[in-house]
């Protein structure tokens, strides 16, 4: 199931889904029994889910057409965003850059920040650049949602805490990012502006043909006005979403609606490939992630 939030005609938002180009209000298809957000949804998922799973098979329900909505970003009001780091080829190559090799610390545990949750945008937004940065820069990565509160969470049992997944590309401000590092904290300023999602998020069964083992298969590429820029794949992650949910609810309680992001897959920014490649993104440039399963984000740069 393909899970969005979405603006009508009138310019009423509403949440839903995504069904053979049909688009379900999940509240109106339900008669009021499934609740109209995305974030009430994953609240009580898995009982949400059986619902919406038994509506989506009768196609009468269906609300609109695809081309009669604007996809919104799935989860415009997440409770949390923690952005890890956890593809070894990106981390490795930016370590190389500066003369140095990864530390051993990274190999030990998942490492993460928190970004602004309050700066979340969606699918065919425009992304203001800050008017103090000249060096914008996207990051091509995944994310999983929360579906369930959980604290302590092994990473054997944090399969059953990930309500689906999305794309997720992780603006950053490169010249503010590396000022602001060098005083010892960061890259919260360097982030703080826009973080994009969607265009919407993928439930877990909706991916397990792809799976590969203990690992799924999604190629994972961006593209800047056209021209393909980055490729990687999400099984090549070096720390799985297990080990990350560990790590974030070690001591701390996870909630539905929750985002945890996997860190950019390797070759997945400007920064790592270097302005030879790309120059720093301007005004009028869109970038486009693309992920198996997945879909699209499209957004342009103003």
């Amino acid at each position: 199931m393909k899970l969005i939030t979405f603006k009508d005609k009138g310019g009423t938002i509403k949440s839903g889904w995504i069904e053979k180009e049909q688009v379900f209000d999940m509240e109106k298809a339900s008669g009021g029994k499934l609740p109209g957000s995305i974030l009430g949804f994953l609240e009580q998922f898995e009982e949400n889910y059986k619902l919406a799973s038994h509506i989506a098979g009768l196609d009468h329900l269906g609300t609109y057409n695809l081309e009669e909505i604007e996809l919104l970003a799935p989860l415009p009001n997440p409770g949390s965003v923690r952005d890890f780091m956890a593809f070894e080829g990106h981390v490795a190559t930016i370590a190389a850059k500066n003369k140095q090799s990864v530390v051993p610390e990274w190999y030990e545990i998942p490492v993460f920040y928190f970004t602004n949750h309050h700066a979340i945008t969606g699918p065919n937004q425009k992304i203001q650049r800050p008017a103090q940065c000249s060096e914008l820069d996207y990051e091509l990565e995944i994310a999983c949602i929360i579906g369930r509160e959980g604290r302590n969470i092994s990473a054997e049992k944090a399969e059953d805490y990930i309500a689906g997944y999305t794309i997720l590309n992780d603006w950053s401000a490169r010249d503010l990012q590396m000022k602001e590092m060098k005083a010892g904290l960061g890259p919260a300023k360097g982030k703080d502006f826009a973080t994009s999602i969607g265009p919407y998020i993928v439930t877990k069964d909706e991916l397990e043909k792809y799976r590969d083992g203990d690992r799924l298969n999604l190629e994972m590429t961006a593209r800047v006005n056209g021209k393909q820029l980055s490729k990687g794949n999400f099984k090549d992650i070096h720390h799985s979403f297990g080990q990350m949910i560990e790590r974030a609810s070690s001591e701390a309680a996870l909630y539905p609606g929750d985002i945890i992001g996997s860190g950019t897959v390797s070759t997945g920014c400007i920064l790592e490939l270097g302005t030879d490649i790309q120059n720093w993104l301007q005004p009028g440039d869109v970038v486009e992630l693309e992920i198996t399963g997945l879909g699209t984000l499209t957004n342009e740069i103003m």
